[in-house]
């Protein structure tokens, strides 16, 4: 990792992950789905931030938005070679949870050249192993020391050590990497596994740790910094910007969202069986807490592994009692069905957005050039 010095409080370091420098140690939260798209990611690529798309149902959005068929690969290459193509870091993130098109999404993204793989939803165990990355950097996502000690191992034995980490925390949106009753204990705020995440890191070579989930202004990113973060993971701020591929419906939900709208949902939840994080006003979690969801999902992305190891499983598809169907929901609230139930997430800290900016303001803002809210 290398960066300037912190000299004053509205100068932020660059940060550099495998050769690539971004002149602003902030990486934008790739989340799914249809919110974190090219327009997004180039715009924070531009911005000297590091963009990233979400791979999450890549295939059908893009199959709309062109109106022709693409499968995952073709989606994928697609998307992050326009990320790519006005300059600036730019890659994705992929989650594990979507077994069916993983392998397929590292490929493209690789061959590709996203300059980062970001990989969350369960442990990317296998990630280096998928192929060869070239100058594409890998980067897990974890939520404790132990996880990430247990991926340097498994990764050392295919001849690579993480380019970086993204530790994060229980104040995150979508899915968090706690079990429920695990959310509020002291020893898993982000200041606290901060310190611990580090030493796995030094320990296995050194490499960038980024901390993510309730990070929200300027103050907090130079906090951060100063206890030890190479960077910064932020993804509500950028989901409550005009280049953010939400729905408008979406981000209106989320300007409007109280600190008592936003929960950690698990009963109903999504099919993954990981908390996940709603504003409560959201059509498809309402209906699942009334018992009237609509029929089984037939999309698919989640689905699990059978006792003969095919993807045939999948709670929301199975049955409706207790949980919402992340497929139709998210797809929904990307505008991809006209005709669904609109899932939304967001961060802890999503009631403090009174208002939709561009890219360019909030990264002024993230910067220091500009006070927040002026």
């Amino acid at each position: 990792m290398q960066h300037n010095g912190l000299t004053e409080d509205v100068i932020l370091p660059s940060l550099t992950i495998k050769g690539k420098t971004a002149k602003l140690p902030i990486i934008q939260g790739g989340m799914g789905v249809g919110v974190s798209l090219h327009p997004l990611a180039s715009a924070v690529a531009r911005e000297g931030g590091i963009g990233i798309v979400s791979s999450a149902c890549l295939d059908r959005l893009l199959t709309k938005r062109n109106g022709k068929r693409y499968d995952t690969y073709e989606a994928v290459y697609e998307e992050v070679s326009l990320a790519k193509s006005k300059g600036g870091v730019a890659g994705i993130n992929i989650m594990v949870a979507i077994d069916r098109d993983y392998d397929a999404s590292v490929h493209a993204a690789i061959d590709s050249k996203a300059d980062v793989i970001i990989s969350g939803g369960g442990l990317p165990l296998r990630l280096p192993a998928i192929k060869d990355p070239v100058d594409t950097a890998l980067i897990p996502i974890v939520s404790s020391p132990r996880a990430l000690e247990l991926i340097c191992k498994k990764w050392e034995r295919a001849g690579y050590r993480p380019d970086a980490v993204v530790l994060e925390g229980p104040l995150a949106g979508g899915h968090l990497g706690f079990k429920y009753e695990e959310i509020h204990k002291e020893s898993n705020r982000l200041e606290n596994l901060l310190p611990l995440v580090k030493e796995v890191s030094i320990k296995h070579g050194s490499f960038p740790v980024i901390v993510a989930g309730g990070i929200f202004d300027h103050g907090d990113i130079l906090r951060f910094l100063r206890m030890g973060a190479d960077g910064v993971q932020m993804g509500t701020r950028f989901l409550a910007t005009e280049e953010c591929s939400a729905s408008e419906a979406y981000k209106k939900a989320v300007v409007e969202a109280k600190r008592e709208d936003i929960l950690i949902a698990m009963d109903p939840g999504s099919p993954c069986g990981m908390p996940f994080v709603v504003i409560k006003s959201s059509p498809m979690y309402l209906s699942a807490v009334n018992g009237k969801r609509k029929p089984n999902c037939d999309k698919g992305y989640l689905l699990v592994r059978d006792d003969e190891g095919n993807l045939t499983r999948c709670q929301a598809r199975d049955g409706k009692k207790n949980s919402f169907c992340i497929c139709n929901g998210l797809l929904s609230s990307a505008g991809y069905m006209e005709d669904g139930e609109p899932l939304y997430t967001v961060g802890a800290n999503g009631h403090r957005i009174d208002r939709i900016v561009s890219v360019k303001h909030l990264m002024d803002e993230l910067r220091g050039r500009v006070v927040s809210g002026g």
